[in-house]
């Protein structure tokens, strides 16, 4: 294949990919806890070594073609080739959102690092930064969409109580009484935890295992939004659209270029 035409096609697919994460990230610019991600390319290259072999007079052949038989003399390396750039892998930032205030008892946020565990009804446990949660028919704590909230000993369960609020420790106080307290967890590095949804986040090889958080902070009556900054991600769009045009402009040439070449030998 014409390497120029190899290169930006992959440079292209690449700033397709780049575009993707940043149109998911405008997406969700007002999705309370959402991450934005960040993708990262790097190059496919190949290194570049000299055989050299022995002729019959002694004379040393620099060649890859010449007979089996000829004496190896030996292979050095002089250098690489980079061949193509390549998408390396997404992961997520996690600088903390703003946190808006809303007044309601049942929306909080973590103060640092750390994220809720939520269930759905198969038993998936999901980890999260989003706090707006609702009561469900049965004095559930659970989020919009009827995930459960986990507590440190399972989910949180206020009865039909008539007032309630959360402490800054992460307990819910049901009618003056304690009903249960919020789990927090830590990862080593969560910058690589996956999104399974909008701020569903689930953990990966790379993250590590989830961890119990101690001595947390929690705030009552306020949210953590996303920390999408709407003008870096239309910054780094419009980046991505020039590079993408500027290899689409490099492949058409490349591709005239081996057209016109064909074209002589052709005519020769």
């Amino acid at each position: 294949m014409n390497r120029g035409i190899y290169e930006a096609a992959s440079g292209m697919l690449v700033q397709e990919t780049h575009l993707d994460v940043i149109t998911n990230n405008l997406a969700n610019v007002d999705t309370p806890g959402y991450k934005r991600r960040i993708s990262a390319t790097s190059d496919f290259s190949a290194l570049m070594d000299r055989i050299e072999k022995v002729s019959e007079d002694g004379e040393t052949k620099i060649t890859t073609v010449l007979p089996a038989d000829m004496p190896f003399k030996g292979r050095e390396i002089i250098g690489g080739l980079s061949l193509a750039a390549i998408f390396s892998e997404d992961v997520m930032d996690t600088f903390p959102g703003v946190l808006k205030t809303t007044e309601s008892p049942l929306d909080i946020a973590i103060d640092g690092p750390g994220f809720f565990s939520v269930a759905d009804e198969a038993g998936n446990t999901f980890y999260t930064r989003s706090g707006n949660f609702v009561l469900d028919g049965n004095g559930n704590i659970v989020t919009p969409n009827g995930m459960m909230l986990q507590g440190e000993g399972g989910p949180i369960n206020v009865g039909n109580a008539s007032t309630l609020e959360v402490n800054p420790t992460g307990q819910f106080i049901a009618d003056g009484e304690v009903a249960g307290k919020v789990a927090v967890f830590n990862f080593e590095n969560p910058t690589y935890m996956r999104h399974a949804a909008r701020n569903l986040l689930v953990p990966t090889e790379q993250s590590g295992e989830a961890e119990a958080a101690e001595n947390v902070r929690i705030w009552s009556g306020a949210l953590e939004m996303s920390n999408v900054e709407v003008v870096t991600e239309m910054t780094r769009m419009i980046e991505a659209q020039r590079i993408y045009e500027g290899a689409s402009k490099a492949l058409m040439t490349h591709d005239d270029m081996t057209s016109r070449l064909i074209t002589s030998f052709s005519r020769g």
